[in-house]
């Protein structure tokens, strides 16, 4: 019983950091950034046309630089892409989300550290491992 009591505790501890982070200057920039993007049809049509070449990309990248269409479709990969993240919607998106990104991270990071140093978190961007989780086994850096 005290388990499980404990566990509840847990779990309501859990939600209500959720919730201070979806309060936190961090996510409501967040929010906001993908709602201009989302309602900007400039940037909606940079996104539809960078997902559809990116469909066109995977299909070459079967066959490698054999594909007849190869050079064609990694030069039209790469101005839609600098096209799409050059809008000024998407790019402040996207700084938005990495800062966002960054703040889960750190959380992240405290809890693993105050249960015990060997608990792997993600690292991503903040911690300068690459938050892949499997403690370095990879090759990345730990910690």
């Amino acid at each position: 019983m005290i388990a499980t009591l404990e566990y509840a505790r847990i779990l309501d501890e859990s939600e209500a950091l959720g919730q201070m982070i979806l309060r936190s200057e961090q996510a409501s920039a967040y929010i906001e950034a993908r709602r201009a993007m989302e309602e900007d049809q400039e940037a909606q049509m940079l996104i539809k046309a960078f997902n559809h070449i990116k469909m066109q990309y995977e299909d070459v990248q079967r066959f490698g630089r054999y594909h007849p269409d190869y050079n064609e479709i990694m030069r039209d990969v790469r101005k839609t892409k600098r096209e799409m993240d050059m809008n000024s919607l998407v790019a402040a998106f996207k700084i938005e989300e990495r800062k966002l990104q960054q703040l889960l991270d750190e959380v992240s990071i405290i809890i693993a550290d105050s249960v015990s140093e060997q608990v792997i978190a993600p690292r991503g961007t903040s911690g300068g491992g690459c938050g892949c989780g499997s403690g370095g086994g990879c090759g990345c850096k730990v910690g």
